[in-house]
């Protein structure tokens, strides 16, 4: 195994420990805000000089820069899917929650 494939499985476990411990405080959020503005710079960057792409590709040990932007896009992707699935997760828990407390306010004693 090459070394640059160690350090894209170690990233990606290391945004799952991100999100799954620190998702709700302010600093991550900010955290994620900058890291999602450096992605999309980096990206304009390397549409801009795909030449220089294949040059960090070669520092880092990976052959052509497009396998490089690949890497990144896996670990975006997988960041992304796994941020929106908590998102929609703590949804359905403040819904649910909503609607037990509105039940609760509606809730009528029984007749006897």
């Amino acid at each position: 195994m090459n070394w640059i494939q160690g350090l894209l499985i170690a990233s990606i476990f290391a945004l799952v420990v991100f999100l799954l411990r620190s998702r709700r405080s302010v600093q991550s959020q900010a955290w994620v805000k900058v890291g999602f503005l450096a992605f999309v710079f980096a990206g304009v960057y390397a549409v801009l000089r795909p030449n220089d792409t294949t040059v960090v590709a070669h520092w880092l040990g990976v052959d052509r820069g497009t396998d490089l932007m690949l890497y990144a896009l896996i670990i975006a992707f997988s960041f992304s899917t796994l941020n929106t699935y908590l998102r929609f997760k703590d949804l359905e828990l403040r819904y649910a929650r909503l609607a037990r407390a509105v039940a609760l306010e509606g809730a009528q004693a029984p007749l006897e």
